[in-house]
């Protein structure tokens, strides 16, 4: 058989696996990947290792003192950093996917270190973000959300959002940003397992009563009334200001305001030059998507991206209650696919 036939199979079987939240994902063993996974273990005992860790701080605090989290979460390229940014210009403390830092470092057996989380009383709302991929599977598969309930987060201080971009958009920016550190096989494969991984975070955070709101990335083509509205959603109304999401700069300032956000400390192979695009308000980046073989835009529909990100869309202009007109202009034929 054809290598290419061999990939999309193996491709379309773990698709279905995680559209059908298959249990064998958790245990299944994964190989080590060069400096970024250096043991073989399972999603499982990863999940576990940064669960203990994480409720060795958690474990002695009131409930009162968990500030509310505002949790992002979506694959790789979404727009996620420039949310994180928002949220840090909008006055709170601003977290940088803190939680995949501790599974990165279980990865190649590191000491964990766990995610500090403020007191309520100085700091009542907070927002952290975290992605899905790209490097190993384990990235694009794990659950953040669990990991911060089973280790003792309370459920009444979680807030959801569910991430979201148009997939070809995406996929081209994981291949332009990061095939110097991973075969454009790899970078497909785990983007579809962090694109599909939504079915499966989303699922959970139901079961657990966990409120959601879907903010797909589109909607920033309108930045002002598009937050405006999900911050009205989140109960911070009072935080928003239409200047954070215009203007990052303080006059006479070259660099944009992000002191409030938080990075987590990370090696030196997960930075990346020019990763983040460097930008003085929250805006909408049209990603060229040329690049992609229609093998590559043929695997998006066959595995079931595009109906993920279809859902999403559906999702979004329910929870924001955008109307028809305004839903077109966003997304295009993908509301009206959603629809």
């Amino acid at each position: 058989m054809h290598n290419s036939q061999v990939f999309a199979d193996s491709l379309q079987r773990m698709a279905d696996l995680i559209c059908q939240q298959h249990s064998s994902l958790d245990v299944m063993p994964l190989s080590p990947v060069g400096q970024f996974q250096t043991r073989t273990v399972s999603l499982e005992t990863l999940m576990r290792e940064v669960t203990e860790c994480l409720s060795a701080s958690f474990r002695q605090r009131p409930a009162h003192d968990f500030p509310m989290l505002h949790f992002a979460w979506g694959k790789c390229r979404v727009g996620s950093t420039a949310l994180t940014n928002l949220f840090g210009t909008m006055g709170m403390p601003s977290y940088y996917q803190p939680v995949k830092a501790i599974l990165r470092d279980a990865m190649v057996g590191n000491s964990l270190r766990p995610w500090i989380v403020p007191s309520a009383s100085n700091s009542p709302n907070i927002f952290s973000k975290e992605t899905m991929g790209p490097y190993v599977l384990a990235e694009s598969l794990f659950n953040p959300l669990r990991i911060l309930i089973d280790a003792g987060y309370p459920r009444h201080r979680l807030h959801c959002i569910m991430l979201d971009r148009e997939p070809a958009s995406s996929l081209a920016s994981w291949i332009e940003k990061w095939s110097d550190r991973a075969s454009e096989k790899t970078l497909v494969h785990n983007y579809v397992a962090a694109a599909l991984n939504a079915v499966r975070v989303a699922s959970y955070a139901e079961q657990q009563d966990i409120p959601v709101t879907h903010y797909v990335y589109e909607v920033s083509k309108e930045a002002v009334s598009s937050v405006r509205i999900l911050f009205d959603r989140l109960g911070l109304s009072d935080s928003f200001t239409e200047n954070a999401v215009t203007s990052w700069r303080e006059p006479g300032q070259v660099e944009a305001n992000n002191t409030r956000v938080i990075f987590p400390s990370e090696a030196t192979i997960y930075k990346v030059p020019n990763l983040h695009t460097s930008d003085s308000a929250y805006r909408y980046q049209r990603r060229a998507t040329a690049s992609l073989s229609e093998t590559q835009l043929d695997i998006l529909e066959r595995c079931g991206v595009n109906d993920a990100y279809r859902a999403s869309v559906a999702a979004c202009v329910r929870d924001l209650h955008l109307n028809a007109t305004t839903s077109t202009r966003l997304f295009g034929d993908w509301f009206a696919a959603a629809a």
